[in-house]
């Protein structure tokens, strides 16, 4: 058990540097890992690039799938199409309230709370911040665990257009927000797998390596 006034050291400030594929710890210098073959890196802050580049695709995307309709239903010879809220609102209305409730948060809450959460581990590795490193590293492993479940709209999407198949008299069909809206989650996905958390743990975004 470490002691209240125990200062805690990287890796890096031993002197070591960690295998990302095979997690082998070499002292600071090697190249590539010797286990597996790898390159080696103490930081990769070109990570950051990559996660802004996939955070602002992935917000792009974002936006006409929540302006497009996600649903086309028609029956017999009428055709209506509802957006994720306007769904969502549907759903309310004819007294599914805890569906409602669901469909907005894992594609409303959960993808807003991503970019945000993304964008703000992104930012915090380059200046002092409020949340120390633990909080912060809780933080990236909470987007990567619910990242899954912003997918929950289209797998509705898909289930409903496979069942909901009655010939000339009903049937549902995606809307183009469904692509955009899948597009959307797997670019956030991205951003987050991209993010490389051991920069979480530099004293100041200045800690930076060429290597």
């Amino acid at each position: 058990m470490e002691s209240p006034g125990t200062e805690i050291l990287t890796a890096r400030e031993r002197g070591l540097v960690a295998c990302r594929r095979c997690a082998k710890v070499w002292p600071m210098g090697r190249d590539t890992c010797d286990r597996c073959g790898s390159a080696l890196h103490s930081r990769d802050w070109r990570s950051l690039q990559r996660v802004w580049a996939w955070l602002v695709v992935g917000i792009i995307c974002y936006i006409p799938a929540n302006l497009f309709p996600m649903l086309r239903t028609t029956m017999l010879f009428n055709t209506s199409e509802s957006t994720i809220v306007g769904g969502a609102i549907d759903l309310a209305t004819h007294g599914n309230l805890g569906i409602a409730v669901v469909i907005l948060v894992a594609s409303v809450v959960i993808p807003v709370g991503k970019f945000l959460a993304i964008g703000y581990l992104a930012l915090s590795v380059r200046r002092p911040e409020r949340l120390r490193p633990k909080q912060r590293h809780k933080l990236y492993h909470v987007v990567e665990f619910i990242g899954r479940w912003s997918m929950i709209d289209v797998f509705v999407v898909a289930i409903l257009s496979a069942l909901v198949q009655l010939n000339f008299a009903a049937s549902i069909r995606p809307g183009p927000a469904a692509i955009t809206f899948a597009l959307s989650v797997i670019f956030t996905m991205l951003a987050a797998i991209s993010f490389d958390p051991r920069l979480i743990w530099d004293k100041s975004g200045s800690e930076r390596t060429t290597r």
